[in-house]
Parts: structure tokens; C-alpha cells; sequence
């Protein structure tokens, strides 16, 4: 009895091999799908990384616009400081003759003195002398404790020493969201590793748990994306 020879492809196993092969190369099996989602995230995730470097760049540009105007604010700070030193130095010195004179009893002398007070001391001059500081315990003791007595170059020192601060803070912010941006890069360039090494694992449990991972760590990473300050 003679029996015919049975090909590979005729044999039931060879047969389930075929079909399980056909069954993968299908585009609607498991495979093709997770293949799918990683071409999907590598995109977005690359346009998110370059958006992610771009604003960290951006945000380094506005901390050193903002550290060079917190400088140029308290150089105008220092100035006018100066002036007002050197302004209340001279009206001390006025002030002080003015004294003498009236303990002198030189009248004249000391009406010259007080009719040629610069301002602001001639105003708080007056408002002093109204005060009748002579007779009046309650008065202050000079013209210079008067609410009247304003050096404009001292608000104006005062005013930009506030302004150098909060400039300042303003750039200790920028470089934290520059920063916070730079992290997030980082944390992108992750969800890329990720997508990219899944599609060269084997074993399709392992690829998708990669996968996987990548999806979360890109939707975490996302979310806080979209809460950040951004610049156009």
C-alpha cells in the first residue's frame, strides 16, 4: 500500500499557522491598531515638544528683558535718592541757619532766611509756624516731621525701588515658567521613547504596556500644558 505525500501547508497546523498569519496581517487586528496609536502619538507628541522648547525659549527672553528693567530701575532708584539727599542736606543747613538767626534775635536775618526756603521745606515751613511751635507742646519739632514736607525725587526713589522689585520677582517668575516648560519637554521626550520602543517589542503584552505608558505620562504631561502661561 503505497500513501500519497502530504505537503506542510496541507497539514491542520500549518494551515492554523496560515490563517493566524493572515489574521495579523489584517488592519483591524490589535496590532495594527496600537501600531495606529503610535504614529498618532509620536506626532503630537513631537509638535508638543518643539511647542514645549519654544515657550521655555520665550519665557528665558522675557526673564532677561525683565532682570535688565528691574536694573535700570534701580539705577533711577539710586539717583533719585542722591538728589534727595543732597536736597534735604541743603534745607538742613538753611533750616539750621534760620535757627541760629531767631536765637541771635536777628529778625532780619532770619525773615531772608525763611523767605528764601526752597521747596519743599517753605511749604512745611509755614504749616510748622502755623503750629505755633513755640507755645504749642503738641507741635513736632521741626518742619521736616510735617506731613507737608514731600521731596518729589524722594517718592520718585521709592517709587522705582517698588517697581525695581517687582520687576525682579517678575523675572524670578519667567525663569520658573521657563523652566516648568523645559521640564515638560523632557517629560514629552519620555512619551517619545516610549511610543518609539513599543513598535520594536515582540511580545504584544510587553508593546502595549509601553504603550500604554506613554499614553498616560502624555496626557498627565498635557493637562499641565494647558494650565501654563504661554506666549505667541
Amino acid at each position: 500500500m503505497y500513501f500519497l505525500p502530504v505537503s506542510d501547508a496541507e497539514t491542520p497546523e500549518a494551515a492554523k499557522e496560515e490563517a493566524s498569519d493572515s489574521v495579523l496581517r489584517m488592519p483591524g487586528t490589535a496590532s495594527a491598531w496600537r501600531e495606529l496609536i503610535a504614529v498618532v502619538l509620536l506626532s503630537v507628541t513631537a509638535i508638543a515638544t518643539a511647542w514645549s522648547g519654544f515657550q521655555a525659549s520665550k519665557w528665558g527672553g522675557e526673564m532677561s528683558i525683565s532682570f535688565s528693567k528691574a536694573s535700570t530701575a534701580r539705577i533711577e532708584a539710586s539717583r533719585a535718592d542722591g538728589n534727595a539727599n543732597r536736597q534735604l542736606t541743603i534745607q538742613v543747613q538753611l533750616y539750621t541757619q534760620w535757627i541760629g538767626a531767631v536765637a541771635a534775635g536777628d529778625e532780619r536775618q532770619a525773615t531772608y532766611l525763611a523767605d528764601r526756603f526752597p521747596e519743599p521745606l517753605a511749604t512745611a515751613f509755614d504749616a510748622w509756624i502755623a503750629t505755633d511751635p513755640q507755645n504749642n507742646p503738641d507741635a513736632v519739632d521741626s518742619p521736616f516731621a510735617m506731613p507737608e514736607y514731600v521731596q518729589p525725587d524722594a517718592v520718585a526713589a521709592a517709587e522705582a525701588d517698588a517697581r525695581a522689585d517687582s520687576l525682579f520677582q517678575q523675572a524670578l517668575d519667567n525663569n520658573q515658567r521657563g523652566d516648568n516648560y523645559t521640564l515638560l519637554a523632557v517629560l514629552f521626550a519620555t512619551v517619545l521613547f516610549f511610543a518609539a520602543i513599543s513598535g520594536r517589542v515582540k511580545r504584544e503584552i510587553s508593546a502595549w504596556m509601553l504603550l500604554s505608558f506613554g499614553l498616560v505620562l502624555f496626557v498627565g504631561t498635557a493637562a499641565i500644558l494647558l494650565t501654563y502661561p504661554k506666549i505667541v
